[in-house]
């Protein structure tokens, strides 16, 4: 037996079966999770600060999640929606557009935050007439052909993959920990706003733009979280020249941030909204939202997908908000976000090696520097490695890989959080 086993390993050899494209945080090969644990093929738990990179928001298999998919899997599993309605299709979009401003009130159900992204572009396009999109520095949209074009966190996601499309330009993201402003640092976000206004004399009409495409708080780039100012300022600055402004709530969405969707810090309201990520607690879900005025626009059979609504997902991520809003989700990613934040600052008044302590909710990243203050990847490899030796999973973001994200499932506890804070503790000391 042991001789089988052994083979069925050898076998089944991640090296051997998993192209290196896939960049790899660590070797675990995992058998089961729970919560906010995954077990490995040994046995040996893990604390997940990752998420699956801000997915499982309500933990690995809630019970309730894994009840729907269940259900739906015996019942039908694949009723295309062109051709067939279905409850958990109408439900899900019931159940989400129950958590939007009013305006969003209709969905197109799709496959991935990349699918979302091309959706909501070509929405855009549509609804206006125009073909120009403005997106921002640091952002990370998707790896498909049009979401390379609007994505900056890093050049190998777009590297090699020229020629992009056309009519893409970029402004500058507050990077208010880095901000080259050199007035008072309180009005940083007035110069990346006047970055923004510059295209228009620089680049591009506006009235040539279709969207203004914005992740409400950057992710793969480093967490960075705007000022409400400057997020109201695009807002009535696509109002006066008739421009979507789209927000990606990909990874910021579904409860990560203390609320439901993380514009609602920002007392602004999007024309056109992407979800994915927590949609469904791991299904391959996505969604992009908007009015139904806006979505009539797209003639029938002018955007589409096979998969896109399919029955077994859609009924996760009705399950997925029934969880988020009967649990209080995002309340909780708030209140633990508060210990959590709390806890990093401690840490970082002992080690300067941690230059800036950020988020919203859960959507926390630390970020490492140099004693010149430049940005600090050794630091960040080498805590992520130690967090791992202690059991606990995390992931980096940032151009440079100079910050780790922080993002546990929403389900974490007060007593999850205080152990992850001494694990980390330990971690920091290790490099500082």
């Amino acid at each position: 037996m042991a001789q089988v086993v052994e083979r069925a390993q050898e076998i089944l050899d991640p090296a051997e079966l998993m192209p290196r494209v896939i960049g790899r945080y660590s070797s675990l090969h995992i058998d089961y999770g729970k919560g906010i644990y995954v077990w490995d093929i040994n046995g040996e738990r893990y604390a997940d600060f990752t998420s699956g990179i801000a997915v499982v928001n309500t933990g690995h298999c809630h019970p309730r999640v894994v009840a729907a998919i269940q259900e739906q899997a015996a019942r039908i599993i694949h009723a295309q929606a062109n051709i067939l309605a279905h409850s958990p299709m109408l439900r899900a979009a019931k159940l989400l557009t129950a958590t939007t401003a009013p305006n969003l009130n209709q969905v197109f159900w799709t496959n991935s935050g990349a699918e979302a992204t091309e959706g909501a572009i070509k929405l855009a396009k549509v609804a206006t007439g125009r073909p120009a999109i403005i997106a921002f520095r640091h952002a990370f949209h998707g790896r498909t052909h049009a979401a390379m074009a609007v994505t900056s966190s890093r050049v190998k996601v777009r590297g090699h993959y020229e020629p992009l499309i056309p009519s893409v330009y970029h402004a500058p993201f507050p990077y208010l920990f880095r901000s080259p402003y050199k007035g008072a640092p309180e009005d940083a976000d007035l110069y990346y706003f006047a970055e923004l206004e510059a295209l228009f004399d620089q680049m591009v009409m506006p009235d040539d733009v279709a969207g203004i495409l914005i992740e409400t708080v950057v992710g793969e780039g480093g967490y960075l979280v705007p000022t409400k100012r400057w997020l109201q300022m695009v807002r009535a600055l696509c109002d006066k020249h008739g421009i979507m402004l789209i927000l990606d709530e990909v990874q910021s969405g579904m409860g990560r941030t203390g609320k439901m969707w993380a514009y609602e810090h920002f007392d602004v309201v999007p024309d056109i909204m992407t979800a994915a990520k927590g949609l469904a607690s791991g299904m391959p879900v996505a969604a992009v939202v908007s009015d139904r005025t806006l979505m009539d626009r797209w003639a029938p059979g002018s955007h589409g997908g096979t998969y896109g609504g399919n029955a077994v997902g859609t009924a996760a991520a009705a399950a997925t908000l029934e969880v988020m809003r009967d649990e209080d989700l995002p309340g909780n990613a708030a209140r633990m976000g508060a210990v959590l934040m709390a806890g990093l600052r401690e840490i970082q008044a002992d080690y300067p090696v941690i230059g800036d302590v950020r988020g919203l909710g859960l959507m926390v990243a630390t970020e490492f520097v140099n004693p010149d203050g430049s940005p600090n990847p050794e630091a960040v490899k080498q805590v992520v490695a130690r967090a791992f030796d202690d059991k606990t999973l995390l992931i980096t973001c940032g151009t440079y890989d100079q910050a780790i994200r922080i993002v546990p499932p929403l389900v974490v506890n007060e007593e999850q959080i205080r152990d992850f804070l001494d694990v980390y503790r330990r971690a920091v000391a290790t490099v500082a």
